[in-house]
C-alpha cells in the first residue's frame, strides 16, 4: 500500500474535533455477513431464492408481507438469526480507540445493530434505514415501534418462517420489521425520526469544529451515506473513504481502497505514529 493517503487519513483523524462514522454494507462484510451486492450477491447468499427467480428487492418489500407473509418473515427470520448470532469484528474495537476523547456519532444504513453491540449507545446513531431489531405494524395502525424480542422459526431450506408470526400488540394486525424496504409507504419513522432529530442537533454542535467524517463500505447502487459525507466535506468537513471497490472521492477527500476490517487496521497503526 502506498504510504501517503494513510498518512493524511491518520493526521486528519488526530487532528479532529469530532468524528462522524458512516457506514455502508460494506462494514459487515468482515463480520461474515453476506454481501448482497447485485442479484448474484444475493443468490450467492440464499440460492433457495435464485431457483425462484426471487431478487432482494422482491423479499425486502412491504408488498410481500400482504401476499405470502410466511415467506417474508422467513427472509427476516433468517436475517435476524444471523445478525444476533454474527460477532461483530475487531474493526468495531479500532474505531473506539480512534475515536476516544471527541465527539462521535454513527450514521449508517445498516439495519443489523452492530454498531450498538459494540461501538455506541443509542443516543449516538442513526439508522437511516430502520434496524431488524425492531417492529412495526404492517397497516401500520399507529405510531408504535417495539423492541423485537422474539425467537422466529423458520425451514432452513425454503426459508419460509412458522406459525405463529408476529404480531401488533394494539390492532393484532400481522407486524413487520422497522426496516425501510423497496416502495415502503408504511413505513413507521417514530424512531428513525428521533434518532434524525439527535443526529442533526449533534451536527449543529460540531459542523464549527474540526470535523472527520469516516466513511465504511458505503456503495453507490443505494448512495444515502455517501452523499451525506460530500455533503458535509463541501460545508468543510475533513472525508475518508474506505472502500475495496468504489473508492473515487470528490477533490480534497482521502480514498483509501480496502475492505473496513484492512483499513481500519492499517488506519490504526498509521493514527498511532501520527498521535507520537
Amino acid at each position: 500500500m502506498a504510504e501517503q493517503p494513510w498518512k493524511q487519513a491518520a493526521e486528519l483523524l488526530a487532528l479532529s474535533e469530532a468524528i462522524l462514522i458512516t457506514a455502508g454494507a460494506g462494514m459487515g462484510v468482515d463480520s461474515g455477513l453476506p454481501d448482497f451486492r447485485g442479484v448474484e450477491g444475493f443468490w450467492r447468499a440464499y440460492p433457495a431464492f435464485r431457483k425462484a427467480g426471487l431478487r432482494f428487492e422482491s423479499l425486502a418489500n412491504p408488498r410481500l408481507f400482504e401476499s405470502d407473509p410466511q415467506l417474508a418473515w422467513g427472509f427476516y427470520a433468517h436475517r435476524l438469526g444471523l445478525y444476533r448470532s454474527v460477532i461483530p469484528h475487531q474493526g468495531f474495537r479500532i474505531l473506539s480507540s480512534l475515536s476516544a476523547g471527541r465527539s462521535r456519532f454513527v450514521f449508517t444504513s445498516n439495519v443489523d445493530g452492530h454498531f450498538q453491540r459494540s461501538l455506541c449507545s443509542e443516543a449516538e446513531v442513526y439508522e437511516v434505514h430502520g434496524s431488524i431489531h425492531h417492529l412495526q405494524c404492517t397497516k401500520p395502525c399507529c405510531d408504535l415501534v417495539w423492541e423485537n424480542r422474539l425467537e422466529l422459526s423458520f425451514d432452513a431450506t425454503t426459508l419460509r418462517a412458522r406459525d405463529p408470526l408476529p404480531r401488533c400488540p394494539h390492532c393484532h394486525a400481522l407486524a413487520r420489521p422497522n426496516i425501510l424496504m423497496f416502495g415502503d409507504g408504511s413505513f413507521v419513522d417514530s424512531r428513525a425520526d428521533a434518532q434524525a432529530a439527535a443526529f442533526r442537533a449533534w451536527l449543529d454542535q460540531n459542523l464549527g469544529k474540526a470535523l472527520c467524517v469516516l466513511e465504511l463500505g458505503a456503495g453507490t447502487a443505494i448512495p444515502t451515506v455517501r452523499m451525506l459525507g460530500e455533503d458535509l466535506a463541501k460545508l468543510g468537513a475533513g472525508l475518508i473513504r474506505i472502500n475495496p471497490r468504489d473508492a473515487s472521492v470528490p477533490a480534497g477527500a482521502i480514498s483509501l481502497r480496502a475492505g473496513a476490517l484492512e483499513a481500519l487496521r492499517q488506519l490504526q497503526q498509521s493514527f498511532e505514529h501520527a498521535s507520537n
